[in-house]
């Protein structure tokens, strides 16, 4: 396994098993590092939902076989293309059928260093071992951008852990949690932190919620379809624009690709998720967090409210569900040497049509690139477009392996 592959392919999320696919349809050579679906099992709670319909969740293979509507008639699981959410149980076990379907082979170990030498890339494994490769794509996941704003940085990790910590929020059974955030993560964070006994407040600096409305059918009249398109991520003419135009948004001002990478579709709820919070606990919106301190075993926070008021909140924790915004400097794997050969946008790799950075042979996917491809890409809905991209420029510059399809990978 010493010899230099076409690809490596880091990280195996819903990106990175979607580019292994294509690569291993494409007779590509390649490695595949990581731990399959890990942000998905390690970081999430269960009992979560995914935001996303059904149509827009699969995992993109080259011929489109391999759906999320196939795996769950395949196995007797509930879908729909619009209004049934697909549940956190349903999209792991799909993502976990996609890659045997695919016969995909991911290596089970982490990157631990990617530099570049000599025009190839060589990386440095946990276990010890190196791999060498002509192009490495950065598929890892948002896990790396987890952020936990500054006014709590004091407080210990046994008051205040950010949402991504959490799998099983039963543990909060019979506590007092305040919930920081206004976005899906924090409105869902905090409706299984009440369904699984705790006393539950969320604190938000927005000035009010926003809900996602309903998904629109797509068998309404012409003209409304046309006023107000139905798309991956959600309903109207700008939303469509991100979804399906992700080759069109890159070529927006830097300044607005940026704002609306950031801003675009959020923070809000999910429509299926509202009747689990309004009126089932306390929303305290216009909120900002001045201070944070340990008082006992417990946290005290002093808030600014919007109107000029000050208030003090004391809870047993506090889950942050504060995002993950990207940077570049995040990604602990990159050899400091290698990442000060990237060009940057807004503390993101910037990256061309075909997602090479500045480092010709390196590419990023993901959320990673958002502001120079769109708010798509920190969705799943995204992987098809960016997968498609990638894998196109690898196999056209890539010389054919003698070994059979994927047997590298």
């Amino acid at each position: 396994m010493n010899d230099t592959v076409d690809v490596a392919v880091v990280g195996a999320g819903p990106y990175g098993l979607s580019l292994a696919a294509h690569l291993r349809a494409g007779g590509v050579s390649y490695r595949h590092f990581g731990i399959p679906m890990d942000l998905w099992r390690s970081k999430m709670p269960r009992g979560m939902f995914l935001k996303s319909q059904g149509f827009a969740s699969n995992l993109s293979d080259p011929d489109r076989s391999h759906t999320l509507r196939n795996f769950c008639q395949e196995t007797g699981r509930g879908y729909a293309d619009y209004g049934v959410p697909v549940s956190l149980e349903t999209f792991t076990a799909y993502a976990d059928w996609f890659r045997d379907q695919r016969g995909l082979d991911v290596e089970q170990v982490l990157v631990t260093d990617l530099d570049r030498r000599d025009g190839v890339f060589e990386l440095e494994l946990a276990d010890g071992s190196r791999a060498k490769a002509r192009s490495v794509v950065v598929a890892a996941g948002v896990q790396h951008f987890a952020r936990t704003p500054e006014v709590f940085a004091d407080l210990p990790p046994e008051l205040c852990t950010h949402s991504s910590e959490h799998t099983d929020l039963a543990r909060f059974d019979g506590a007092e949690v305040l919930v920081m955030g206004a976005g899906q993560s924090a409105l869902e964070s905090a409706a299984l932190l009440h369904e699984n006994g705790a006393s539950v407040r969320l604190i938000a600096r927005a000035r009010d919620v926003a809900w996602n409305n309903r998904p629109l059918l797509p068998d309404r009249p012409l003209l409304r379809r046309m006023r107000e398109p139905e798309a991956g991520l959600g309903s109207g003419l700008s939303t469509w624009f991100y979804s399906e135009h992700p080759d069109l948004f890159r070529h927006l001002p830097e300044g607005q690709r940026v704002f609306r990478a950031r801003t675009a579709l959020g923070p809000a709820g999910a429509w299926w998720l509202r009747s689990r919070v309004e009126g089932v606990f306390p929303v305290h919106v216009g909120h900002t967090v001045d201070w944070a301190k340990t008082v006992g075993e417990q946290v005290k926070l002093g808030v600014r409210t919007f109107g000029g008021g000050g208030r003090e909140f004391t809870a047993d924790h506090v889950v942050c569900a504060t995002g993950y915004p990207p940077d570049l400097e995040r990604f602990g794997f990159l050899n400091p040497r290698l990442r000060s050969r990237l060009r940057t946008l807004a503390r993101t790799p910037r990256v061309d049509a075909h997602f090479e950075s500045s480092v010709p042979g390196l590419f990023f996917v993901g959320a990673s690139v958002a502001p120079s491809h769109g708010p798509v890409m920190r969705f799943v809905y995204g992987s098809d477009h960016a997968v498609r991209r990638v894998s196109a420029r690898l196999s056209s510059s890539a010389p054919k392996s003698r070994v059979p399809a994927g047997a590298a990978g």
